[in-house]
C-alpha cells in the first residue's frame, strides 16, 4: 500500500495546478487521471488575469502565453448573422482593456485546454515532487479518522494498486465519481440546456483577419452558434446552443451534419470543412452544498458546474486549488490545526455560488435557454466585463482577521473593482522597483505568508522574524530591503501609515492588517497567526 500526503483525483487544469502548487510547497502528492493523457479537445480557452497571476506564481505564465494566442489576435467579441454576412455588434471586453492592465502584472490569455494541459503537465513533472499517473482510475475510496484508502485501476493492464492518503482532492470533473459516491447534494439547476462542441479545420481568415476576436456569435434564424478562436486561422471550435428551440437533436450531430451547420453559420455553402471531433454535453448551473467532506475536498467542476458563458469554470477551479493547497500544506506541516481546512468551504463556496449564478444570468441574457428568439440577441452589459467577479472576491472566515474597516461600495459589484488591502481582499497590485527592475507586489507572495511593513515598520519585521512565532514569515520593509518605487502609492493602496503592516496569505489574500505600529507588535502578530491558523479556539 503506497502512502502519500495528498491524492489528487483528476488530471485536468485543476488537478495539474494542484500538483504544481503542492510541490512548490514541498508536499508530496499522487495524481490519478483515468484518461491516457492530457486533453485532446480545446474545451475551456479563456484564462482571466487573476488565474494568470496564479500561473505566474507557479512559474508557468510564460509557457502558457507561448502556447496560447497573443492578446491582439483575440481582442474583440463580435455578433453577426453569419460570419460572412451582416455584423450586428462588436465589443472590446473590459478584460482586454488598458484599464484592466493597470490592475495586475498579468494579462488575461486565450489558451485552449488541449494546449494548456501539456504545459501544466510538463511543469508538474519537472518539479519532481508530485507523481502523475495517467490511465489510472480511482475505483474505490473509503475514509476514516486518519486518512483515505483508495484503489487505483491501471486501465492498461487491469491491475489495481492501493494508495493511502491523508487527504484527497476530488478534481474529477462535472461527472465526478467521488462526488456521487459521497452523495453530495447539489444546489441550483441541473440540465439547463443541451449543447454540442465541434472541433474543425477550415480557413476562416477571409472573414476574421480584419476583426480578430475570441468569440464570434452567430444569430441566424436557423441556428444559434458560436465560433471559438483556437489558432485564429484554420483551427476553430464551433459551439451550437439551444438545440431544442431550433429543432436539433443532440444525437444527430454526425460529422457530415456538423460540417453542414458550420457552412450555414459561416454563410458559405461550399466552404471546405474538416470536422475533427464532435462532443455533445449538457450545461448545468449548480454547486455542491459542501466542499469539504471529512478528508475529501471537492474542487473545480466537481464542486460547481456552470454554463461556459463568461468563461469562469476553469478559472474558478484553479482559484479553488490556490485557496486549498496552502491550507493543506500548513496542516500537514503541523503549523496549523485541522479547522483551518474548514475555511476552504467557508471562503470558496459563496464565490462558487455567485459565479455560477452570474454565468447562468449570462446564458439567459444571450437566449441560450427557452424559445427561439425572433431576432438577434446580444449579451447583457456585464458579459466579459466582470472585473468585480475576477478581482473583487472577498473572503470572510476564521482565516481572516477583520480590522474594523468597511468595504468600499461600488455601483455594480459584478463589473466594478476598487483595489483594497482590507482583510479578506486580494492584496492589490502596485509596481515597485528592485535593483532597477520593476516588480509587482503580487510577485512578493506565494510559498508562505508575507509580512509587508512601511518604512517605519521595522519592529513588525523584527517580530515576524522571531523563531517563537511558530511559522516562517517572509518579512519585507517597503522602502528598504531592496524595494523602492512609488512608496506613497503603495501605502495608500494598502491602507496603512508609514509604521503599519499587512500580512498576506500564500494565496495572495490579506489575512490581517495593522494601520500603524502598536506597543507590542510580536504579541499582536502571534495572536493574529494563532487565530488564522486555528491554533486556538475562536
Amino acid at each position: 500500500m503506497q502512502e502519500v500526503p495528498v491524492l489528487i483525483v483528476g488530471g485536468g487544469p485543476v488537478g495539474l495546478t494542484a500538483s504544481i502548487l503542492l510541490s512548490r510547497l514541498g508536499v508530496r502528492s499522487v495524481l490519478a487521471e483515468r484518461h491516457a493523457g492530457t486533453a485532446i479537445h480545446p474545451k475551456a480557452r479563456g484564462i482571466n488575469a487573476r488565474t494568470m497571476e496564479i500561473f505566474r506564481q507557479c512559474g508557468v505564465e510564460d509557457g502558457i502565453r507561448n502556447a496560447g494566442l497573443p492578446p491582439e489576435r483575440t481582442g474583440l467579441i463580435v455578433w453577426l448573422r453569419t460570419l460572412a454576412g451582416e455584423e450586428i455588434e462588436r465589443r472590446v471586453p473590459t478584460r482586454s482593456s488598458a484599464a484592466s492592465a493597470a490592475l495586475s502584472p498579468a494579462r488575461n490569455c486565450v489558451c485552449a485546454q488541449d494546449d494548456l494541459e501539456p504545459v501544466l503537465r510538463a511543469h508538474a513533472e519537472a518539479l519532481g515532487i508530485g507523481t502523475l499517473c495517467f490511465n489510472a482510475e480511482v475505483v474505490a475510496c473509503e475514509q476514516d479518522e486518519t486518512g483515505v484508502t483508495t484503489k487505483i485501476l491501471d486501465r492498461r493492464n487491469g491491475s489495481e494498486t492501493g494508495v493511502r492518503a491523508q487527504y484527497v482532492i476530488a478534481a474529477d470533473g462535472a461527472q465526478s465519481r467521488l462526488r456521487r459516491q459521497l452523495g453530495v447534494n447539489m444546489i441550483g439547476q441541473e440540465h439547463v440546456y443541451e449543447s454540442v462542441n465541434i472541433l474543425f479545420e477550415a480557413d476562416l481568415s477571409p472573414w476574421t483577419a480584419d476583426r480578430p476576436a475570441a468569440l464570434y456569435f452567430v444569430e441566424h434564424p436557423k441556428i444559434r452558434a458560436t465560433f471559438l478562436t483556437i489558432n485564429g486561422v484554420d483551427r476553430w471550435g464551433f459551439l451550437v446552443n439551444n438545440l431544442a428551440a431550433y429543432g436539433y437533436d443532440i444525437e444527430e450531430f454526425t460529422q457530415e451534419r456538423s460540417a453542414d451547420l458550420i457552412r450555414l453559420a459561416v454563410g458559405v455553402p461550399d466552404l471546405n470543412v474538416k470536422v475533427l471531433g464532435v462532443v455533445p454535453w449538457i450545461a448545468s448551473a449548480h454547486v455542491a452544498d459542501r466542499y469539504r467532506h471529512g478528508r475529501i475536498f471537492l474542487a473545480g467542476d466537481a464542486a460547481h458546474e456552470m454554463p461556459p458563458t463568461g468563461g469562469f469554470g476553469l478559472n474558478t477551479g484553479v482559484q479553488d486549488i490556490h485557496n486549498l493547497a496552502w491550507k493543506l500544506s500548513a496542516v500537514l506541516a503541523g503549523v496549523a490545526k485541522d479547522p483551518l481546512l474548514d475555511t476552504y468551504h467557508d471562503e470558496r463556496h459563496p464565490i462558487g455560488r455567485l459565479i455560477t449564478e452570474q454565468s447562468l444570468v449570462n446564458t439567459l441574457s444571450m437566449g441560450r435557454v427557452g424559445r427561439r428568439a425572433s431576432g438577434p440577441i446580444t449579451a447583457r452589459p456585464e458579459y466579459l466585463n466582470e472585473q468585480g467577479l475576477i478581482f473583487g472576491a472577498t473572503y470572510s472566515s476564521m482565516a481572516v482577521i477583520p480590522d474594523g474597516t468597511v468595504a468600499t461600495a461600488v455601483a455594480n459589484s459584478i463589473t466594478d473593482y476598487i483595489p483594497s488591502a482590507r482583510p479578506g481582499a486580494r492584496a492589490p497590485h502596485v509596481w515597485l522597483v528592485r535593483e532597477g527592475n520593476e516588480v509587482s507586489t503580487i510577485d512578493l507572495f506565494g510559498g508562505g505568508f508575507t509580512l509587508l511593513a512601511g518604512a517605519k515598520g521595522r519592529p513588525w519585521k523584527q517580530a515576524g522574524e522571531r523563531s517563537d512565532l511558530g511559522i516562517d514569515l517572509k518579512c519585507v520593509i517597503v522602502g528598504e530591503d531592496g524595494l523602492r518605487g512609488p512608496l506613497e502609492q503603495w501605502r495608500l493602496a494598502y491602507g496603512i501609515d508609514t509604521s503599519g503592516a499587512v500580512l498576506v496569505r500564500p494565496d495572495g489574500y490579506v489575512a490581517w492588517r495593522a494601520q500603524s505600529l502598536n506597543s507590542d507588535p510580536f504579541t499582536t502578530l502571534r495572536s493574529a497567526l494563532d487565530d488564522i491558523l486555528a491554533r486556538r479556539a475562536r
